[in-house]
């Protein structure tokens, strides 16, 4: 999987905020819906996304955790457990008396 470098996604994500700001302060405005619309689906592109909010969240979250975290969270597979290794299993002993 070919995945985006860090840098850009942060400078695309800081670019579709600014202009959700800008469209809600001026939601009729069509030019700012249309940049606005424009910046979320560079960002459902970089991130491989359908939808912008879907996108934004998986910006935030490749930002924020490494690669292999994040590769791991996009498989939806659960995170490995670290656990002691064990030794074959002992014998169990009856306490009852044998026959």
């Amino acid at each position: 999987m070919l995945l985006p470098a860090k840098a850009e996604v942060a400078r695309q994500l800081r670019r579709y905020r600014a202009w959700e700001r800008v469209m809600l302060a001026a939601p009729h405005d069509r030019t700012v819906r249309a940049t606005f619309e424009d910046s979320g689906y560079t960002l459902c592109v970089l991130m491989g996304k359908r939808c912008a909010r879907e996108a934004v969240d998986a910006a935030e979250r490749y930002l924020r955790t490494n690669l292999v975290t994040y590769l791991r969270e996009q498989d939806g597979r659960p995170q490995p457990r670290r656990t002691a290794r064990r030794g074959p299993p002992s014998e169990r002993r009856s306490t009852a008396p044998s026959p």
